[in-house]
């Protein structure tokens, strides 16, 4: 009975939400984040007038330049990322949505700056051109589907709104930094903060990850060579000899303070998408944000080693579709699941089917 409850209510959410375009959308409010709720209430204050001189609200955007067009451009991607996002990744960006307590993974929270999925080095900002694929191409095994058929003047915009949510989570975080070390929130020091946020997103232009050797036409001996570095060069550690995760050591914390799994590679969904050069800079980079590592440093003397490990996860990712399907193996679900979602079975009633098998053991790349 309560599953039927479950099913029966999600139904109702999503007819909800299907029947928005008939009335007006609630602008909703920014939400402060924690660091920002742990300060007194004076700060708490002077840092949303702030962020609100600076960046408007959720629906009256305010460029970093003002201009007509500018305006105008953000505004509409407000409007879009109300009606396509906002339901996942929540009014102020921080992945908290309605939607969000069914996901698994949970939606991005932009407020960090943090991007998984990028063409550039560890720990910098994301191009542009990476949130414009990310969002026309979806993210393979969870929530975030394809936008591709987007218009391409939406598409733009929403992009720009997602960078406006991300540069005022970005500078809200100096601002309770210096309320909290240096006891004032000096008025005075806000546009060198801003240009601080705003000068990480521009130096990304030139961090973009090239490879170190050119790429190979990928043959047997490629993909035979890339097995052996895999399981000896510290990869099989987390990914297990099989590329499955199941192993004692993949369990760590993202930078969003989740529980997260080293992907299950054998699942064919490569979230950071399946191109060589693709898996060729999450090995050579890492990936953002998660416990993945640059391998930069550890092949430095035998660079084309990351060459044959993209051969030998590219076809390791392509097995089942070949039909090679790996043995059964005990999949357990992330820490938390359970009593988050107040028991597995729940959390099946409610998932779709790509994200249940994320929480089931699919694991999280």
């Amino acid at each position: 009975m309560v599953k039927v409850r479950v099913v029966i209510g999600f139904f109702l959410a999503a007819l909800s939400a299907s029947l928005t375009g008939c009335v007006r959308e609630p602008e909703g409010r920014f939400v402060a984040g924690p660091r920002v709720l742990k300060l007194g209430e004076n700060f708490q204050r002077e840092i949303r007038l702030v962020l609100s001189d600076h960046f408007g609200t959720p629906l009256k955007p305010k460029p970093p330049v003002e201009s007509k067009a500018e305006s105008a451009k953000l505004a509409l991607g407000a409007a879009v990322y109300t009606k396509q996002c906002r339901q996942c990744h929540g009014v102020s960006g921080d992945g908290n949505g309605p939607a969000a307590v069914y996901m698994l993974p949970k939606p991005r929270d932009y407020r960090a700056g943090i991007f998984k999925f990028t063409s550039t080095v560890y720990g910098s900002k994301p191009l542009r051109e990476d949130l414009i694929r990310t969002v026309k191409r979806g993210i393979a095994g969870t929530s975030m589907p394809s936008f591709r058929l987007m218009p391409q003047e939406e598409l733009d915009a929403v992009i720009d709104y997602v960078m406006h949510l991300t540069r005022r989570g970005e500078l809200e975080s100096l601002l309770a930094d210096a309320a909290e070390f240096d006891g004032a929130v000096d008025q005075k020091a806000v546009p060198g903060m801003m240009a601080t946020v705003i000068g990480k997103w521009t130096t990304a232009r030139g961090q973009v990850v090239s490879p170190l050797t050119p790429m190979p036409v990928f043959t047997a001996a490629h993909v035979a060579q890339g097995k052996e570095a895999f399981l000896t060069k510290g990869c099989s550690k987390c990914h297990g000899e099989d590329g499955r995760g199941q192993t004692k050591d993949n369990i760590g914390v993202d930078a969003w303070g989740n529980s997260t799994k080293a992907a299950d590679l054998t699942s064919g969904m490569l979230r950071g998408g399946t191109d060589s050069l693709d898996v060729y800079r999450h090995i050579l980079a890492g990936i953002n944000g998660t416990p993945m590592p640059s391998f930069a440093g550890a092949l430095q003397s035998e660079p084309e080693t990351m060459w044959k490990l993209t051969a030998f996860v590219l076809d390791l990712s392509n097995n089942r579709r070949k039909g090679i399907i790996p043995e059964a193996g005990l999949l357990k679900p992330l820490p938390g699941v359970e009593e988050k979602a107040s028991g597995a079975s729940k959390v099946a009633t409610v998932l779709p089917a790509s994200a249940t098998a994320i929480a089931s053991g699919a694991g999280s790349e």
